[in-house]
Formats: C-alpha cells, structure tokens, sequence
C-alpha cells in the first residue's frame, strides 16, 4: 500500500471553487430517529476565513462539534430549516427532508448562487443544485452544514428531554436504542414521536 493512500482524506473547498459566486453547502440530521424533527441546516463559507477542522459531523466528537458550531456562526452566512414529526409523518422522511432543506435555503441572508447538497436527491430550490454522494466527508461546505444540523437538533432534543422527561432523549437524542425503546414500552408515544415509524405506528395502530 502507498503512503498516498494512508493518508486520510478529509473535505476541501475545490467543489465551491469551481463555481462563480456565493455557495451554500446543504446537510440535514435526524432522518433515522423515532422521535424529534429532521434538520437541515445551509452555510456559506467565508473562502477568506475558513474555520479550521471542518470535517463529517460524525467522525468529530460532541466537543469539537459545538466548538466548530461557533466558528461557523461568526465566519459564515447560515439558515436553519426544520420539519417536525407532524410534517414527517404527513409527508414521509424522504419528502420531509426536501421540505426541512428549502427552508435552511430559504432562511439564507441571500440567495447563492448554487448549493451543493449532500447525497442523491434534491428540492426545488431558488438556484442550481449539485449532489454530492458522501459530500459532508468530500466538500467543507457541507461538512459545516453537516456539523450546524447536528449540534442544532441535538440542542432541540436536549429541549425535549426537559419536556418530555422518562424518555431519556438527552442521550439518545430519539434514536432506536434498546434504552428507547424500553421507555416508549413503557410510557407509550409522546407528541414528538414519528407514528408513521416503527415501532411507534404498530404501537398506535
């Protein structure tokens, strides 16, 4: 093996680049959850002032997150879109996804010149799109995007562990644990639990 492929990559600025004008990089966070709202979240990067460390939001630990949350709040242009278990439910993941990323475009100060969007499908939006499969891990725009989804739905569910005590979703923040399900068990489906998921739609019938 080369020393070339022992080295890891990490995103770079090089798909923004190529394209003339401001570029917001498009993420979301939480589609897998039982529970909670999906979020997405779009950044434009300052190319004069880039945060140092951006990277996937999953390989950085809860620390450096929230550390790098700040850098992009002061160095960039963001908008923040949710969809809540309501809209999920109505609409399905997948639909309420699109519906959560228009509305991080749309709560941008301008309207960019293209966005770059991780994964394989995109919404209508007010510019061109490009997906990017893996493009939180290959392009810095989005890895920040990836990381302001993260820390801001991980914030919502820490909200949500104080008003809906008993399910503990300060630690799994709504995912399928073994711990929450044993409280959904125990306490049925609170207002924030997706009933179009299981187990929650075979729960409630």
């Amino acid at each position: 093996m080369s020393k070339k492929t022992l080295i890891a990559k990490t995103p770079d600025f090089s798909f923004e680049s190529r394209i003339e004008g401001p570029v917001c990089g498009v993420d979301e966070a939480g589609r897998g959850p039982l529970a909670g709202p999906v979020v997405a979240a779009a950044v434009i990067l300052n190319p004069d002032n880039l945060p140092a460390g951006l990277n996937d939001s999953k390989v950085l630990s809860h620390d450096i997150r929230e550390y790098l949350m700040n850098d992009i709040l002061v160095t960039s242009q963001i908008g923040i879109g949710i969809a809540e278990p309501e809209e999920i439910d109505r609409a399905n993941i997948l639909g309420a996804t699109m519906i959560a990323m228009q509305r991080a475009v749309a709560a941008l100060p301008i309207v960019p010149a293209a966005a770059l969007i991780d994964g394989n499908k995109a919404p209508p939006l007010p510019c061109p799109a490009q997906t990017l499969i893996k493009g939180d891990a290959r392009c810095l725009s989005i890895a920040a995007a990836s990381i302001l989804a993260k820390v801001t739905r991980d914030r919502l569910m820490l909200d949500a562990d104080r008003r809906y005590p008993g399910y503990d979703f300060a630690t799994h923040k709504g995912y399928a644990t073994e711990v929450h399900r044993a409280k959904i068990q125990e306490l049925g489906p609170c207002p924030i639990h997706r009933r179009s998921f299981m187990p929650i739609k075979m729960m409630v019938g």
